[in-house]
């Protein structure tokens, strides 16, 4: 497929991180800045719980409530404009946002315990390359390439994704007498956002 080129809502939208045997040092991450290159981080899907890292493996966050805004915001700075009745408008140094993630909270998909690859990612420090799919379909392929960045997989449907380097900060549970309870994730962005590319079919 190709891009969204429609109206729609995002019901099925996605946000995952890639999961190679070896965690990218910084020289690979400020390496990375083409389409195939990220994609290529994204080929097979595993389980946060039990799931074997490997070249091309990922984790998809999963029992998302809510997403943020996805992009940079632009800083515009109001400059006085002496004997004038409005003031300039310049564009200063846009910083990058950090991103909280509403998630349905399962505990054991978050346990911080041997073997939970979520879990052990919180407050790790660690930087690795996150994907956000912007998705009004579900892709129709099957198993561990439903979700990959490959045509049979998000190339079922049309897609747009974006590509960042980034750290999973934090983790804050919020209980829920009447609802499901609830977590709130942040990422913090330690890259410019790429994108909005997409999977094209075969």
């Amino acid at each position: 497929m190709a891009h969204i080129t429609s109206i729609g809502a995002g019901l099925f939208s996605d946000m995952a991180v890639a999961t190679p045997a070896v965690d990218l040092d910084n020289d690979a991450l400020e390496g990375l800045d083409t389409a195939a290159e990220f994609a290529a981080l994204f080929a097979s899907e595993i389980e946060s719980d039990g799931g074997v890292l490997a070249a091309g493996a990922f984790v998809r966050i999963k029992n998302v409530r809510e997403f943020p805004a996805v992009g940079t915001p632009a800083n515009i700075v109001n400059v006085p404009n002496y004997g004038s009745k409005t003031s300039y408008q310049i564009q200063g140094q846009a910083d990058a946002p950090s991103m909280e993630l509403t998630l349905n909270y399962i505990p054991q998909e978050w346990a911080k315990e041997a073997g939970n690859i979520l879990g052990n990612m919180v407050g790790d420090s660690i930087a690795r390359v996150w994907r956000f799919s912007l998705l009004n379909t579900e892709p129709t392929g099957t198993g561990a390439t439903k979700y990959a960045s490959l045509p049979a997989g998000l190339g079922t449907i049309p897609n747009s994704e974006f590509y960042f380097v980034g750290k999973l900060e934090a983790i804050v549970y919020n209980p829920q007498l009447t609802d499901a309870n609830q977590a709130t994730l942040t990422l913090s962005l330690q890259s410019p956002l790429f994108g909005a590319y997409t999977v094209a079919a075969v």
